[in-house]
């Protein structure tokens, strides 16, 4: 059913609201995980990560918080169709790409994880666009 006639976005806007909201709440899952570590939890991984983790900067946690929550924000205000979503999607990719700075430029992450270090930022970098793309491209069309 076209949206012109009953002012309703089709259902796959809400599937796709609803994925971007799982997602977020899956980076924000492990954003906690990784905030609450014990120490034993971390002697666990091994020194090296252990010591990679825990020299992580106040600045680079926050940008982290910061993405994770305006990410899981944006999505919920995507399924109420409200036009915030998109500079808090924004707002979250920014908070990514600071984090990635830290690991990625001023540290080296690579060195720690190896070439597996790429893999989920590559992921949550494609996906933040995406979610940046889509909130805008629908924002004339369904948002209130």
């Amino acid at each position: 059913m076209s949206d012109e006639l009953n002012g309703k976005p089709p259902t796959s806007y809400n599937v796709i609201a609803g994925v971007f909201l799982v997602w977020n709440l899956i980076g924000l899952m492990f954003y906690y995980q990784q905030m609450t570590l014990t120490p034993e939890m971390m002697a666990s991984m091994g020194t090296e990560i252990a010591a990679f983790m825990d020299a992580t900067p106040i600045w680079a946690n926050s940008a982290y918080a910061i993405a994770v929550n305006a990410g899981v924000l944006a999505s919920i205000a995507l399924l109420l169709r409200k036009s915030w979503a998109f500079p808090l999607f924004v707002l979250s990719f920014a908070g990514v790409l600071v984090q990635d700075l830290d690991a990625f430029v001023l540290r080296d992450v690579v060195a720690v994880f190896g070439g597996s270090a790429f893999y989920v930022p590559s992921a949550v970098i494609v996906i933040g666009l995406i979610e940046i793309w889509y909130s805008r491209s629908v924002a004339d069309r369904y948002y209130r």
